[in-house]
């Protein structure tokens, strides 16, 4: 595989540090110091660390969820490529379908006030796919391709173990087809018996619809079993990068 589908150069994320009744700027936290990689499409890049080295940060400035101090984050779609971190948030808005994110907490990341086949097919509706009969069609589909039931589109968050919330935020990640997908410790808040449950289900989602994963994670047996390169960072910074098996 040498098509790359991210390529971050140079990204930084300051954060400033302000003092007194002016909120005058005394310094700055470098969450993110100059970090570069590539990931290739199909492919799955681990970013590991300790807590606070920046590995978060640096996941949601690629989403632009928070907006980078400096660097560049080359995405290419379908022959284009594009630099997400000085696009104009209107140009934006039409890429995020095509970059989606795995949160770490399945309690938190779901809106407990909607049913599991709203908050699947919600995706779908901002994007256009008004027609009810059609939008149902395609949430019952991806609840099956995450193994969830038919029978539960009507049922809400608070009836579903960690596990099954998991499944239901990748369904809704999965809806409009993305090729990239950000997956932030997705598995951490599980149990251990649960966390291989999602991880093979992640791989064959993968295999299936040749998915491109960047995952976030500090549980380095987690990040053997289903990286194919590791970028360790320390600091804000990433000190190494390899193939999973010559790094471990």
């Amino acid at each position: 595989m040498t098509d790359i589908i991210l390529d971050v150069r140079g990204l930084q994320k300051h954060f400033p540090i302000r003092r007194g009744l002016m909120r005058r700027l005394v310094g700055q936290v470098k969450a993110v110091d100059g970090v570069s990689f590539a990931i290739r499409r199909g492919e799955t890049l681990a970013l590991v660390g300790e807590s606070g080295c920046g590995k978060t940060t640096t996941a949601r400035c690629i989403l632009r969820a928070v907006p980078p101090s400096a660097g560049q984050v080359n995405f290419t779609l379908e022959g284009r490529t594009v630099d997400l971190a000085t696009l104009p948030r209107r140009q934006l808005r039409p890429l995020r379908r095509h970059m989606q994110m795995v949160f770490q907490d399945p309690y938190s990341s779901l809106n407990p006030r909607m049913v599991v086949g709203d908050i699947i097919g919600e995706p779908l509706l901002i994007n256009g796919m008004s027609n009810r009969a059609e939008r149902r069609a395609r949430v019952v589909e991806l609840m099956e391709l995450v193994q969830l039931p038919a029978a539960y589109f009507n049922r809400f968050p608070h009836a579903f173990s960690g596990g099954q919330r998991q499944r239901i935020g990748i369904a809704r990640a999965l809806a409009l087809n993305p090729g990239l997908i950000v997956a932030g410790e997705p598995v951490s808040a599980l149990d251990v018996s649960v966390q291989a449950q999602i991880l093979n289900l992640m791989l064959d989602l993968q295999d299936r619809r040749g998915l491109t994963y960047l995952f976030v994670a500090h549980d380095l047996s987690v990040v053997k079993h289903v990286s194919d390169r590791v970028a360790v960072m320390y600091v804000g910074r990433i000190v190494e990068l390899a193939e999973t098996e010559t790094l471990y």
